[in-house]
Protein backbone atom coordinates (compact mmCIF):
# COMPACT_ATOMS: atom_id res chain seq x y z
CA UNK A 1 0.00 0.00 0.00
CA UNK A 2 1.52 3.67 -0.94
CA UNK A 3 2.39 5.34 2.02
CA UNK A 4 0.40 8.71 1.29
CA UNK A 5 -2.76 6.16 0.78
CA UNK A 6 -2.70 4.94 4.47
CA UNK A 7 -5.24 6.31 6.56
CA UNK A 8 -4.96 7.45 9.95
CA UNK A 9 -5.60 5.85 12.81
CA UNK A 10 -6.31 6.58 16.53
CA UNK A 11 -5.90 4.04 19.52
CA UNK A 12 -7.62 5.33 22.38
CA UNK A 13 -7.04 2.60 25.50
CA UNK A 14 -8.96 2.45 28.46
CA UNK A 15 -6.10 1.34 30.59
CA UNK A 16 -8.28 0.15 33.95
CA UNK A 17 -10.51 -2.06 31.59
CA UNK A 18 -7.90 -4.12 29.41
CA UNK A 19 -4.94 -6.08 29.70
CA UNK A 20 -2.06 -4.63 28.67
CA UNK A 21 -0.87 -7.68 27.27
CA UNK A 22 -3.35 -7.36 24.18
CA UNK A 23 -1.51 -3.94 22.59
CA UNK A 24 0.42 -6.50 19.99
CA UNK A 25 -2.08 -8.39 18.32
CA UNK A 26 -4.76 -5.42 18.50
CA UNK A 27 -1.74 -2.67 16.66
CA UNK A 28 -1.60 -6.08 14.01
CA UNK A 29 -5.58 -6.00 13.28
CA UNK A 30 -5.52 -1.91 13.76
CA UNK A 31 -2.88 -2.29 10.79
CA UNK A 32 -5.55 -3.29 8.46
CA UNK A 33 -6.94 0.28 8.55
CA UNK A 34 -4.00 1.91 8.04
CA UNK A 35 -1.01 3.56 10.30
CA UNK A 36 -1.61 3.81 14.54
CA UNK A 37 -0.18 7.42 14.44
CA UNK A 38 -2.06 8.43 17.86
CA UNK A 39 -1.84 6.00 20.73
CA UNK A 40 -3.02 7.10 23.95
CA UNK A 41 -3.81 4.82 27.10
CA UNK A 42 -5.52 6.37 30.08
CA UNK A 43 -5.71 5.69 33.71
CA UNK A 44 -4.61 6.75 37.04
CA UNK A 45 -1.48 5.33 37.14
CA UNK A 46 -0.64 5.83 40.43
CA UNK A 47 -2.70 2.36 40.83
CA UNK A 48 -0.45 -0.40 41.57
CA UNK A 49 -2.86 -2.70 38.93
CA UNK A 50 -1.70 -0.47 36.20
CA UNK A 51 1.75 -1.17 37.01
CA UNK A 52 2.28 -3.50 34.03
CA UNK A 53 1.47 -0.83 31.49
CA UNK A 54 4.71 1.34 32.46
CA UNK A 55 6.94 -1.04 29.82
CA UNK A 56 4.34 -1.31 27.51
CA UNK A 57 3.87 2.43 27.25
CA UNK A 58 7.92 2.72 26.27
CA UNK A 59 7.95 -0.25 24.23
CA UNK A 60 4.73 0.32 21.98
CA UNK A 61 4.66 4.74 21.80
CA UNK A 62 1.64 5.23 23.91
CA UNK A 63 1.31 8.17 24.95
CA UNK A 64 -0.05 7.56 28.46
CA UNK A 65 -2.59 9.83 29.87
CA UNK A 66 -3.06 10.04 33.82
CA UNK A 67 -6.37 10.91 35.18
CA UNK A 68 -7.19 11.24 38.80
CA UNK A 69 -10.19 9.40 40.39
CA UNK A 70 -12.46 12.39 41.16
CA UNK A 71 -14.53 10.35 43.15
CA UNK A 72 -13.93 7.12 45.65
CA UNK A 73 -14.36 3.84 43.87
CA UNK A 74 -15.23 5.70 40.20
CA UNK A 75 -12.74 6.99 37.74
CA UNK A 76 -12.83 9.33 35.42
CA UNK A 77 -10.95 8.13 32.30
CA UNK A 78 -14.05 7.43 30.25
CA UNK A 79 -14.71 11.39 30.21
CA UNK A 80 -11.44 12.03 29.71
CA UNK A 81 -11.33 9.47 26.29
CA UNK A 82 -14.43 10.78 24.90
CA UNK A 83 -13.23 14.15 25.07
CA UNK A 84 -10.37 13.55 23.53
CA UNK A 85 -12.31 11.41 20.41
CA UNK A 86 -14.17 14.10 19.94
CA UNK A 87 -11.83 16.51 19.64
CA UNK A 88 -9.95 14.44 17.15
CA UNK A 89 -13.26 14.25 15.05
CA UNK A 90 -13.64 17.39 15.26
CA UNK A 91 -9.99 18.31 14.09
CA UNK A 92 -10.46 15.97 10.72
CA UNK A 93 -7.17 14.15 10.62
CA UNK A 94 -8.57 10.83 11.80
CA UNK A 95 -9.68 8.07 9.52
CA UNK A 96 -10.61 5.56 12.18
CA UNK A 97 -10.66 4.33 15.68
CA UNK A 98 -9.85 2.32 17.88
CA UNK A 99 -11.76 1.86 21.28
CA UNK A 100 -9.51 -1.10 23.45
CA UNK A 101 -12.40 -0.91 26.30
CA UNK A 102 -15.28 -3.48 27.35
CA UNK A 103 -17.10 -0.55 29.10
CA UNK A 104 -20.26 0.41 27.51
CA UNK A 105 -20.05 4.06 28.60
CA UNK A 106 -18.31 3.90 25.40
CA UNK A 107 -21.19 2.97 22.98
CA UNK A 108 -22.77 6.66 22.66
CA UNK A 109 -19.17 7.32 21.23
CA UNK A 110 -18.64 5.11 19.01
CA UNK A 111 -22.20 6.01 17.94
CA UNK A 112 -21.60 9.30 17.50
CA UNK A 113 -17.93 8.14 15.82
CA UNK A 114 -19.67 6.17 13.12
CA UNK A 115 -22.53 8.78 12.29
CA UNK A 116 -19.23 10.42 10.77
CA UNK A 117 -18.54 7.87 8.79
CA UNK A 118 -15.85 6.67 10.35
CA UNK A 119 -14.53 3.34 11.10
CA UNK A 120 -14.25 2.10 14.80
CA UNK A 121 -13.20 -1.38 15.78
CA UNK A 122 -13.94 -2.26 19.53
CA UNK A 123 -11.23 -4.46 21.35
CA UNK A 124 -12.74 -5.63 24.90
CA UNK A 125 -14.02 -9.04 26.87
CA UNK A 126 -16.67 -10.43 24.93
CA UNK A 127 -18.23 -11.97 27.90
CA UNK A 128 -18.20 -8.67 29.87
CA UNK A 129 -19.22 -6.00 26.99
CA UNK A 130 -22.61 -5.32 26.35
CA UNK A 131 -24.11 -6.73 23.41
CA UNK A 132 -24.57 -2.78 22.94
CA UNK A 133 -21.32 -1.57 22.80
CA UNK A 134 -20.57 -4.85 20.70
CA UNK A 135 -23.14 -4.10 18.21
CA UNK A 136 -22.17 -0.28 18.11
CA UNK A 137 -19.12 -0.88 16.53
CA UNK A 138 -17.87 -1.09 13.29
CA UNK A 139 -16.10 -4.98 14.62
CA UNK A 140 -15.95 -5.87 17.98
CA UNK A 141 -12.86 -8.20 18.33
CA UNK A 142 -12.65 -10.62 21.20
CA UNK A 143 -9.02 -9.75 22.93
CA UNK A 144 -9.39 -12.64 24.69
CA UNK A 145 -9.46 -14.74 21.21
CA UNK A 146 -6.48 -12.99 20.05
CA UNK A 147 -4.46 -13.35 22.85
CA UNK A 148 -5.07 -17.36 22.44
CA UNK A 149 -4.26 -17.00 18.39
CA UNK A 150 -1.03 -15.44 19.50
CA UNK A 151 -0.39 -18.00 21.67
CA UNK A 152 -1.03 -20.81 19.46
CA UNK A 153 1.51 -19.08 16.67
CA UNK A 154 3.71 -19.33 19.32
CA UNK A 155 3.66 -22.75 19.87
CA UNK A 156 2.90 -24.67 16.48
CA UNK A 157 2.45 -27.73 18.00
CA UNK A 158 0.14 -26.67 20.46
CA UNK A 159 -3.78 -28.54 19.73
CA UNK A 160 -5.49 -25.14 21.01
CA UNK A 161 -4.41 -24.13 17.26
CA UNK A 162 -7.36 -26.24 16.46
CA UNK A 163 -10.50 -23.53 16.70
CA UNK A 164 -13.43 -24.74 18.66
CA UNK A 165 -16.40 -25.04 16.59
CA UNK A 166 -19.08 -25.30 19.54
CA UNK A 167 -18.24 -21.21 19.45
CA UNK A 168 -20.61 -21.11 16.82
CA UNK A 169 -23.91 -20.59 17.87
CA UNK A 170 -27.24 -20.69 15.66
CA UNK A 171 -27.31 -16.29 15.83
CA UNK A 172 -24.29 -15.99 14.15
CA UNK A 173 -26.17 -19.21 12.11
CA UNK A 174 -28.53 -17.31 11.10
CA UNK A 175 -26.38 -13.79 10.47
CA UNK A 176 -24.73 -15.89 8.18
CA UNK A 177 -28.02 -17.13 6.80
CA UNK A 178 -29.37 -13.98 5.78
CA UNK A 179 -26.26 -12.12 4.30
CA UNK A 180 -26.04 -15.06 1.79
CA UNK A 181 -29.52 -14.54 0.94
CA UNK A 182 -29.32 -10.83 0.81
CA UNK A 183 -26.44 -10.98 -1.46
CA UNK A 184 -26.88 -11.86 -5.08
CA UNK A 185 -26.81 -15.41 -6.11
CA UNK A 186 -26.08 -17.36 -9.48
CA UNK A 187 -28.24 -20.12 -11.25
CA UNK A 188 -26.87 -22.97 -8.95
CA UNK A 189 -27.61 -20.47 -5.89
CA UNK A 190 -23.57 -19.93 -5.00
CA UNK A 191 -23.07 -15.98 -3.95
CA UNK A 192 -19.90 -14.35 -4.09
CA UNK A 193 -18.15 -14.55 -0.22
CA UNK A 194 -16.60 -10.85 -0.11
CA UNK A 195 -20.02 -9.53 -0.48
CA UNK A 196 -21.76 -11.84 2.02
CA UNK A 197 -18.98 -10.91 4.39
CA UNK A 198 -20.11 -7.44 3.67
CA UNK A 199 -23.51 -7.90 4.18
CA UNK A 200 -22.81 -9.68 7.05
CA UNK A 201 -20.70 -6.62 8.53
CA UNK A 202 -23.26 -3.76 7.32
CA UNK A 203 -25.88 -6.05 9.88
CA UNK A 204 -23.36 -6.84 12.95
CA UNK A 205 -20.02 -5.94 14.15
CA UNK A 206 -19.18 -10.24 13.47
CA UNK A 207 -15.73 -10.77 12.77
CA UNK A 208 -14.15 -14.41 12.35
CA UNK A 209 -11.57 -13.90 14.66
CA UNK A 210 -13.97 -13.78 17.76
CA UNK A 211 -14.51 -17.90 16.66
CA UNK A 212 -10.66 -18.43 16.38
CA UNK A 213 -10.42 -18.25 12.73
CA UNK A 214 -8.17 -15.76 10.32
CA UNK A 215 -10.66 -16.18 6.93
CA UNK A 216 -14.11 -15.80 6.58
CA UNK A 217 -13.53 -18.41 4.28
CA UNK A 218 -11.79 -20.14 6.88
CA UNK A 219 -15.32 -20.44 8.70
CA UNK A 220 -17.65 -21.46 5.91
CA UNK A 221 -15.40 -24.73 5.18
CA UNK A 222 -16.62 -26.18 8.70
CA UNK A 223 -20.24 -24.49 8.32
CA UNK A 224 -22.33 -28.22 7.53
CA UNK A 225 -25.21 -25.64 6.80
CA UNK A 226 -22.57 -24.12 3.48
CA UNK A 227 -21.03 -25.38 0.62
CA UNK A 228 -17.58 -23.44 -0.39
CA UNK A 229 -16.43 -23.50 -3.96
CA UNK A 230 -13.31 -21.46 -4.86
CA UNK A 231 -13.14 -21.04 -9.01
CA UNK A 232 -11.35 -20.86 -11.67
CA UNK A 233 -10.94 -16.86 -10.81
CA UNK A 234 -9.48 -17.63 -7.29
CA UNK A 235 -12.56 -16.12 -5.67
CA UNK A 236 -14.56 -17.78 -3.41
CA UNK A 237 -18.59 -18.69 -3.60
CA UNK A 238 -20.97 -19.69 -0.60
CA UNK A 239 -24.40 -21.36 -1.06
CA UNK A 240 -26.29 -22.29 1.62
CA UNK A 241 -27.67 -26.39 2.00
CA UNK A 242 -29.88 -26.10 5.14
Amino acid sequence: MPEASLKNIALLIDADNVKPEGIDPVLTVLAELGQVNIRRAYGNWAKDALRKWGDITNRFGIRPHQQFDLVKGKNATDMAMTIDAIDLLYQGKVDGFGIMSSDSDFTPLVTRLRQDGLIVYGFGKKETASDAFQSACTRFIDIEALLRDAEDESDPDSAAQQPDKTKVDDELIELLGRAWKAAKRDERGFASLSEIGKIAGNRSSFDVRNYGYKRLSDLFAVLDQFKVERRDNGHVYVRRLR
